[in-house]
């Protein structure tokens, strides 16, 4: 009888601990095909932003070094998963494919690959291990999602600890040595002409070994100041977004470190830094039954918003940040530098794009995907809804966040602006007056209303 042959298909789970299929793969016995699929072109597949590409890129880099150590190596393919993976497993002779599971529309390609493999006499297996709650186990008394977010947390709260988080594998048994790869640099995910990554390397290292870094800094050092979260200049939020995004950590992982050994300070937060993990668990459930939370309006009454059209030289403005509004302009400049934005920044950018400039949601959603590091499928859009006040739980429409008031609320010394925006520079005037723009706001929301 041949040794097993076990191909391990990784998507958004890039690390070697606390990977399920990786671990049931190896315990399998024989030897690990582990395979990471580029697929920008599958239905359901939303392909990365440029700021994503360069972080996969660096992830990739790192995963490989980890499974070099364990005695493997990572496979890389091109190409739309329902034809790739049956080719490799004809090419590799496999007996089996495990997978992580994935909750977008991108579910239907799994569902349809396990059907097909299945049939053809593979074994196929599917495990738990981006989400803490995976959507379908958390509903409402009568079997419906939760649309709120509080009573979709305490649901989860009560409900059984998450399991604990798994392993690495001890060891791997490599592949044959001819399995072809692609080289990831024919992959061109990395800008060249422009070079404009200058500011994403100096902010960040991908990969898991600095994802677990990070988890352990957050801990340890920042989460007992984790109360002045809002405060963009002051460093008390855990960065571990893009590394959650990218699967480099676990919620599990994260969720068992904070409720494990902390000072009284970082105790005193914990709660409130899960919450913001439940948020995102939230913001799946939410994808997971409406998958086109990036393209319609979750509250279909808000159909009906009059949308202007974005000035050219309004929009390139706020991009750029150039609006004249210094906290906007900070937290564009802050995004396009670094690839990332401080989350009370984030909330005041959107506002002002979609209530001050009367803005499509989905505009502001998609710059922000091509730039964000961190750019989640089920997170950016339903952030953005929120904001727009058309998604789950969202912000009421006549929340307008005043850019100025909020500087003065959370970065009362200009140290966060001054970071952004340097001193002597010439601004420009306001393209737009705050106040006037938020009657319009207001006055474009009752067309909602009487819809």
């Amino acid at each position: 009888m041949s040794s097993p042959i076990t191909i391990v298909w990784l998507r958004d789970d890039l690390r070697v601990a606390d990977n399920p299929a990786l671990l049931a793969a190896s315990e399998r016995g024989g030897s690990v095909v582990v395979v990471y699929l580029l697929d920008d072109t599958s239905r359901g597949i939303r392909p990365l932003g440029s700021a994503s590409r360069w972080w996969l890129h660096h992830s990739l880099t790192s995963l490989a070094r980890s499974l070099e150590a364990l005695g493997s190596r990572l496979i890389l393919r091109r190409g739309e998963a329902a034809t790739e993976i049956p080719r490799l497993v004809d090419e590799t002779g496999a007996d089996a494919v495990y997978w992580n599971r994935r909750y977008s529309a991108a579910r239907e390609i799994d569902a349809g690959l396990k059907t097909t493999l299945r049939e053809r006499g593979l074994e196929v297996k599917s495990f738990q291990a981006s989400l803490l709650f995976e959507p379908w186990t958390v509903t409402t008394a009568e079997g419906n999602p939760y649309r709120v977010f509080t009573p979709f947390w305490n649901a989860c709260l009560q409900r059984a600890d998450p399991r604990l988080p798994l392993d690495a594998p001890a060891g791997l048994t490599a592949p044959d040595a001819g399995l072809a790869s692609d080289a990831l640099e024919e992959w061109t995910l990395l800008p060249t002409a422009p070079d404009w990554a200058g500011g994403l390397r100096e902010r960040w290292v991908p990969g898991e070994a600095s994802a677990s870094d990070a988890l352990e800094r957050f801990a340890t050092r920042v989460l007992a100041d984790y109360h002045r979260r809002d405060e963009p200049a002051h460093d008390a939020t855990s960065h571990l977004s893009p590394h959650l995004r990218f699967g480099e950590i676990s919620p599990f992982q994260v969720w068992h470190r904070l409720r494990g050994t902390l000072d009284a300070g970082a105790r005193r937060n914990a709660a409130k830094f899960l919450s913001e993990i439940g948020w995102r668990e939230f913001n799946w459930n939410i994808l997971y039954t409406f998958p086109e939370l990036a393209q319609k309006n979750y509250r279909a009454q808000f159909d009906a918003f009059p949308w202007e059209q974005p000035r050219p030289e309004e929009l390139e403005a706020w991009q750029q940040g150039n609006t004249g509004i210094e906290l906007v302009d900070a937290g564009m400049r802050e995004l396009w530098a670094t690839g990332y934005m401080h989350n009370r920044v984030r909330m005041v950018t959107a506002s002002f794009l979609i209530k001050n400039l009367l803005v499509d949601w989905r505009i502001g959603e998609q710059w922000f995907w091509d730039c964000l590091v961190d750019a989640d499928e089920a997170s950016n859009p339903g952030n953005w809804q929120w904001v727009a006040g058309s998604g789950a739980d969202a912000a009421p429409y006549f929340r307008v966040f005043n850019p100025v008031l909020q500087a003065s609320k959370f970065d009362p010394h200009r140290e966060y602006v001054s970071q952004w925006l340097p001193d002597g520079e010439l601004r420009p005037a306001p393209i737009v007056d705050l106040g006037a723009s938020r009657k319009d706001a207001l006055a474009a929301y009752e067309v909602v209303k009487r819809a």
